[in-house]
């Protein structure tokens, strides 16, 4: 996959953007590993922009690095100041390790919507006299609460500590 290229204007506008930024992955004494490399692309499916840092002491060995991982990930090389490399990709991951189907349950369940991470749910309660529309409301609801058949969200209570833990504590 070939590294994307940009006019000189929107590198431009993408260094000014990158300036407030950490680095977000680094890159150590193993090199590029396949491990880096699928941390890097989570990172540019997530933010776009990401600065990496390489901490090495050959220039060469940084600039081939950069290369390599532009040319992996199809991103834009925008910057390479010292130690830390500059790069950007729009859109999804494209690693096969970083697709939804090869991540395990619970990100399958979160990227269904189920689970207990906050959600919002549309609550429906008819109206007092039958002549209206049913009143519809959105309702955040968090994990240890639950909405009940009447519309209305109710927590869970805690559970009851046990006597032998009583009795320790």
């Amino acid at each position: 996959m070939p590294a994307l290229q940009l006019i000189s204007a929107q590198r431009s506008d993408l260094r000014s953007r990158a300036h407030s930024l950490n680095p977000v992955v680094m890159i150590g004494a193993e090199g590029l590993t396949p491990a880096v490399l699928a941390e890097i692309d989570r990172s540019l499916a997530a933010h776009d922009l990401i600065k990496i840092r390489v901490l090495g002491d050959e220039r060469d060995a940084r600039i081939a690095i950069y290369d390599a991982i532009c040319d992996e990930l199809s991103a834009a090389p925008i910057q390479h100041i010292g130690k830390l490399l500059v790069i950007w990709r729009p859109g999804p991951a494209l690693l096969k390790e970083n697709q939804p189907e090869e991540l395990g349950a619970a990100a399958r369940r979160r990227a269904t919507g189920t689970g207990a991470a906050p959600r919002t749910v549309v609550v429906r309660k008819p109206s007092t006299s039958g002549q209206r529309r049913p009143k519809s409301t959105a309702v955040t609801v968090l994990g240890n609460e639950r909405v009940t058949q009447g519309g209305n969200v109710k927590r869970s209570r805690a559970r009851p500590a046990s006597q032998k833990k009583k009795a320790l504590g």
